[in-house]
């Protein structure tokens, strides 16, 4: 008899369950498909990330003494499907019964859904043990309320994991957010700490996955690649965040510049999306560091909401919303991405740098992200869903459990609010307080009109003005409307004129 169980590509965890005793009757399968490569381009570090590390996680199976089968990429037999795969594999193995990991994708949880119902032997989906919560476990705790913001679910979840909590019930030092306190552009020191990942080779692996003919996007890096293959490298990168970032995190936690690529930043979310770390374990080494003293509150507090907090909410808000979450275009917003969203050559520096930094290396923090692409996007009425394919296919950290409510919810207001409390949208002068690419600029920052005119502030003026019967009863967006009141109409003219005039030639910005 023999129990065929399925590992996808973002279930990497060697802790969970399952790997707790051998069983020679139990087949591992890993997996290389097309249908995972193809589904949107992705960026070549995202393909080879996760293929080193499935590669490497086999390897260590194999070596613990369990059965794996493992599909290459280029292999002969390779049907590049998982319903396919799987018919053959468990033709050839004469499986008795199937199982999978819960998958973290809607699609992936229908397709195997489908998969396991339409089975002629007994098929079971187990927990992946790596959540704090369950997928209903945010909408079991915003009942019918409609409005839905992560502050409270956080406050509850520090209450039931007693995380940053005094005896007493009331949370460390007083207060339950330092949000406040962690918005501080970076003055050029103290200096970014240097990058701990360990160099591997994968020129090899490239090669393969280019013959197969697998298309993408971005630079491969492939003979000096820093993605951790394991869950041992993963380890001594939180290791290296908690003891040389972790202190400096929170000051700098939203902070940009054109001289540092990752700041103070841990770079964990992706060796955390594919489980190599579980969440319980990265909050407990953020908290255990403030104990010890080795970091402030504020910033600890800053790193610990990020994961208990807005990486569990977004997870809740993904299964409670889907499918039809993924159609909202609240503003219906239609223009297709310019040109240098995949090549970087725009003289907007900071685009420049956000996008050119993440071609280069599949990565960038969520300031950028979310307040210099995800802000363009929405004040030049970019589709909201061609950018969340981009946003999938180029971080190597997304996956669409998080990304979709990132990128439709948080940064484009394509839901019309469930997520956000606003949209997040700005001119140039937040892009000046928080980084340093204006001084280096071809635009001029404080001109909002004129061919020189920083690009974001006729955008954003323009934006707040054709949404006005949508957005100005928003009272967290009081303020601007007030602001625009008071503009002289010949100027209101302007402004629109100049929008227009960058409107109809965005590739060339």
């Amino acid at each position: 008899m023999t129990v065929l169980r399925l590992l996808l590509g973002d279930q990497l965890n060697p802790q969970h369950a399952w790997f707790a005793s051998v069983d020679p009757d139990v087949l591992y399968v890993l997996m290389e498909v097309r249908q995972e490569t193809d589904y949107v381009l992705h960026h070549a570090q995202k393909i080879l990330a996760i293929f080193a590390a499935m590669r490497e996680f086999a390897r260590q199976l194999q070596a613990a003494g369990h059965r794996v089968r493992y599909l290459a990429i280029d292999d002969a037999d390779n049907r590049h499907a998982i319903p396919g795969n799987l018919d053959r594999l468990i033709g050839e193995s004469a499986a008795t019964a199937f199982e999978y990991q819960a998958p973290d994708e809607w699609r992936l949880d229908r397709q195997l859904a489908d998969y396991a119902h339409g089975l002629g032997i007994p098929a079971h989906m187990v927990d992946t043990g790596h959540f704090l919560t369950r997928r209903e476990d945010a909408a079991a705790f915003f009942g019918l309320r409609r409005r839905w913001t992560m502050e409270p679910f956080y406050r509850q979840m520090r209450r039931v994991h007693h995380v940053l909590m005094e005896p007493d019930g009331q949370p460390a030092g007083g207060r339950w957010n330092f949000d406040a306190a962690n918005r501080k552009a970076w003055p050029g020191t103290p200096a970014e700490p240097p990058d701990p990942r360990a160099c591997h080779d994968h020129r090899l692996l490239w090669q393969r996955i280019v013959a197969a003919g697998v298309r993408s996007f971005g630079q491969p890096q492939a003979e000096d690649f820093r993605w951790p293959m394991n869950r041992a490298e993963a380890l001594l990168q939180l290791d290296a965040f908690v003891r040389n970032a972790l202190p400096h995190f929170g000051d700098y936690q939203d902070a940009m510049s054109r001289h540092a690529r990752q700041l103070f930043h841990s770079l964990l979310s992706f060796v955390l999306n594919v489980k190599m770390l579980s969440p319980r374990e990265v909050i407990a080494r953020a908290e255990a560091a403030w104990h010890a003293g080795e970091a402030p509150l504020a910033a600890v507090e800053g790193f610990v909401r990020q994961i208990l907090g807005w990486r569990e909410y977004v997870r809740g808000v993904y299964w409670t919303r889907m499918p039809a979450y993924a159609t909202g275009n609240f503003f219906g917003h239609a223009r297709r991405l310019p040109h240098w969203f995949w090549t970087g050559a725009t003289g907007m520096n900071c685009l420049h740098h956000a996008i050119t930094q993440s071609l280069e290396h599949a990565h960038a923090h969520h300031i950028q992200r979310l307040m210099l692409i995800g802000n363009f996007a929405l004040l030049a009425g970019l589709d909201p869903h061609a950018l969340h394919r981009w946003y999938l296919g180029i971080y190597i950290d997304a996956f669409e459990w998080v990304e979709l409510p990132n990128t439709l919810g948080m940064s484009q207001f394509a839901d019309g609010g469930l997520l956000a409390t606003k949209p997040y949208v700005s001119a140039a002068a937040y892009i000046r307080r928080m980084g340093d690419y204006c001084s280096t600029c071809h635009y001029r920052q404080a001109d909002r009109t004129g061919e020189r005119a920083c690009p974001f502030n006729a955008l954003y003026w323009d934006f707040l003005g054709r949404e006005r019967a949508r957005l100005a009863h928003n009272p967290r967006l009081a303020m601007p409307y007030r602001q625009l009141d008071r503009m002289a109409p010949a100027r209101l003219d302007e402004l629109r004129a100049r929008a227009a005039t960058l409107l109809s030639r965005l590739d060339e910005l």
